[in-house]
């Protein structure tokens, strides 16, 4: 599919095989990381363009804008390339739930835990 994405955005992302990036969602104001989806050109165009997240969805093989089904939207604050090209940072104000459970995060109800303390910086041989 064709895209309007700015020319010079493009050549530098690094894309998975399947044209696709992961983007990371994450809460502007308080750094809470809220979801991981995929952005193809088309999809980051919109979303950079439209000020609300459109991700694409691997399973249904569409495009979907966050919050116009569950009214739980993400308005976008800012985009951001990490420095790999291979990754977007997408700082927005989540309304509602970020996670299609129904939970703020998709992160916070699967907790692994680390069998080995990890050593802080600065703190070896104390």
């Amino acid at each position: 599919m064709s895209s309007n994405l700015d020319p010079a955005i493009a050549a530098r992302l690094k894309r998975s095989a399947d044209g696709l990036v992961p983007a990371i969602a994450q809460q502007y104001d308080t750094g809470e990381v809220l979801m991981l989806g995929w952005m193809d050109d088309e999809a980051l165009h919109r979303t950079l363009t439209t000020g609300r997240c459109t991700y694409w969805s691997r399973s249904r093989q569409e495009y979907w804008v966050k919050g116009d089904t569950s009214g739980h939207f993400q308005h976008v604050k800012s985009v951001a390339l990490d420095c790999d090209a291979d990754t977007v940072l997408v700082q927005v104000d989540q309304v509602g739930a970020a996670c299609h459970t129904g939970a703020r995060t998709c992160f916070d109800a699967d907790v692994l835990l680390v069998s080995t303390p990890v050593e802080q910086p600065g703190t070896a041989g104390q």
